[in-house]
This record gives structure tokens, sequence and C-alpha cells, in this order.
């Protein structure tokens, strides 16, 4: 009986202990996200202060330049300073009610300002924030007063040739309509000045397959000394040569754009507007192929030839392009010649349409 009893004050006690530590460390939870409460909110008059500062920089800067006069830029000032002090104060409120709302729902309250992606079904919320049957919520950012780089891809297609050293194009070993082009790309823009967007330098990286559809049942044929082009034995229904190379092109691009102002940023741009660029691009070829198709012993044959053809390594060239808004006319010129030790200089020509995908 007694060890009976002392079982059960050794449990009662265990319990007691465990129910207070227990609360020890709810408090110390408590007490450490009271903390945390009060950083956030030591933070946002910070944030709100630097943010003040920038805009009167800014309002500054354009009192210097004569964009605005000495009384619109105090009330420019005046603005921008009542603007932040509301921020400040509602910024507050809203910590204060996570607190309140933490106090009394725990960690789940906690949870308000994070990012998620969420599927639902029916129309758009109050917020707008669905987008085909998936709910985003992401965290605001920061909006850049000036942004003088930007970034977008492009896409080119049209025809493709071949110059050859002492002939015209007129003359040429390749079909014009079925030698074709296509270059897909990523591109930087920055504008050069810092108070006009009228040039601009464009940078990226691109892929460009050219095609080469020679004429008369031809194909080519790597000799061991040279590339030259021979007469197939079967009568081809196709032969395609194509070269694949990666490139870093670079543009210096002209031409005007508009400037939208806000209070708080204010950007320049391009669509719409007339635009020319003109640089060029180097990098390394892929690789080469051929494809042919043709008919033998009444069965239709396909045949993939990957080698290197002795096509040259490096590739290099000029090119520009001249426009309105996203379209534009392109040309581009290989500098390096196609193969390495073929008696007569060969270099790839392009020309067609780019399209900025902005």
């Amino acid at each position: 009986m007694k060890s009976l009893i002392t079982i059960s004050t050794a449990l009662t006690m265990f319990f007691l202990a465990s129910n207070y530590s227990q609360a020890q460390e709810k408090q110390v939870d408590s007490l450490s996200v009271v903390e945390k409460f009060s950083r956030v909110k030591k933070e946002i008059v910070q944030q709100e202060k630097n943010a003040l500062k920038i805009e009167v920089e800014n309002i500054n800067k354009r009192l210097e330049t004569g964009s605005i006069n000495q009384a619109e830029a105090e009330i420019l000032k005046n603005a921008a300073a009542k603007k932040h002090a509301l921020n400040i104060e509602n910024r507050l409120s809203i910590v204060d009610n996570k607190m309140e709302l933490y106090k009394r729902n725990g960690e789940s309250g906690e949870n308000e300002d994070k990012a998620y992606v969420a599927i639902s079904f029916g129309n758009e919320d109050a917020n707008n924030t669905r987008v085909f049957g998936v709910s985003v919520k992401s965290k605001e950012k920061k909006v850049v007063y000036d942004r003088r780089t930007t970034s977008d891809g492009y896409i080119a297609v049209g025809l493709n040739n071949v110059v050859t050293s002492g002939e015209s194009l007129e003359d040429s070993d390749f079909k014009v309509a079925g030698s074709r082009f296509t270059e897909l790309g990523w591109t930087w823009k920055t504008r050069v000045f810092d108070n006009s967007n009228w040039l601009r330098v464009r940078y990226g990286l691109a892929f460009q397959f050219n095609g080469l559809k020679p004429t008369d049942n031809r194909i080519f044929v790597d000799t061991g000394e040279q590339t030259e082009l021979q007469t197939y034995p079967l009568n081809l229904k196709k032969s395609k040569f194509r070269m694949d190379n990666l490139v870093i092109p670079i543009h210096f691009e002209f031409g005007p754009s508009k400037k939208i102002e806000h209070d708080d940023y204010f950007r320049y741009v391009t669509r719409d507007q007339f635009k020319f660029g003109i640089g060029g691009y180097g990098g390394i070829n892929l690789g080469a192929r051929q494809k042919l198709k043709f008919e033998e012993d009444g069965e239709n044959q396909k045949q993939k030839l990957k080698a290197n053809y002795n096509t040259n390594n490096f590739i290099y060239g000029l090119s520009a392009y001249i426009g309105w808004g996203a379209t534009s006319i392109y040309a581009k010129y290989d500098l390096n010649t196609i193969f390495k030790n073929n008696a007569v200089d060969q270099h790839n020509v392009s020309l067609g349409l780019r399209l900025d995908l902005e």
C-alpha cells in the first residue's frame, strides 16, 4: 500500500513538473515572439525612413536638373513625408494586430504574410489573386526607382545561304527557299546614359541553327582534306545540312523611347518605337549534321549523319536589325569560314525577321 502511495505521489509530481516546464516554455516562446514583433516594428520605422530619404534625394535630383522648381520640390517633399508617416502608423498597427492574433491563435496567426500557391475553383476572389483556378499570393517587392537594365527573349527566323568567294548568290549551290535559319536568345538591355535612353547596350546568349539545302541531288562529303559537295548515287527527296552554334550577341541599340514618371519610380519604355541595332556575335560550333531522305528498293529511307565535316569550331560575325516595336528586319554574316581547309572560302549569311518577346 505504501509503495502504491509512493508511486502515485511520484507520478503526480512528475505531471506537475511537466506542466510547469511546458508553461515555462510557452512563456519563453511568447516572450521571443514579442521580441520578434518588437524588432519588426523597429525595422518598419527604419525602412520607411530610408525610403523617405531616397525619395527626397530623387526629388533633389529633379530639382537640380530643372524638371521641377523649388516650390514644387517642397510640395513633393511634404507629401512624401506625410505618406511615409502614415505608412509607419498603418504598418505598426498591422504588426500590433498580428501580435494579438498570435496571442489568441498561436503559430497559425503568423502565416498571414507567407507566400503560397493553392489550387482552388470558381471565379476570381476579391483581391483578383486567382489565376486559372490557382490562388497565388506573394510578398510585396520593393519598387526600384530607376531600373537601367531589363531583359527579354527573342526569336529570329528567315532565309539562310552561303557567300562563296568569286561567286554571286545567284550562282549559289543551295536552294534559296529551302535553306533557312532559326535563332533563339535571351538578352539584357542596359541604358548607357543617366538621363537619356537613346543609346542602349544589348547583350546575352543565343542558339543559332543554320540550315542549307544543296541543289542538284548533292550532299556534303568529308574527303579528309576538305569538305565538298558530291552527287548522291540515289535520287534524293531531301538533302539538308545544319550547323548549330552557341553565341554571345552584343549590339548597340539606338532609338527613341517614352519616359513614364511616378512619385517613387520612373521607366523608359521602347514599345511601339523605332529602333536600330548594330553589333556582332561570337561563340562556338556545337556540331554539324546532315539529314537525307530517299527511296531504295521501293522503300522510303531516312539517314541522319552527324560528323565534324571540318567545320570551324569558333563562330564570329556581324549582325544588325532595324524595325518598329517588337518586330525587326534582321541580318547576320559569319566572318569565319564554314569549313577550315577548303580551297574556296565560304561564309554563312542570313536574312529574316526578329521578334522581341517584350
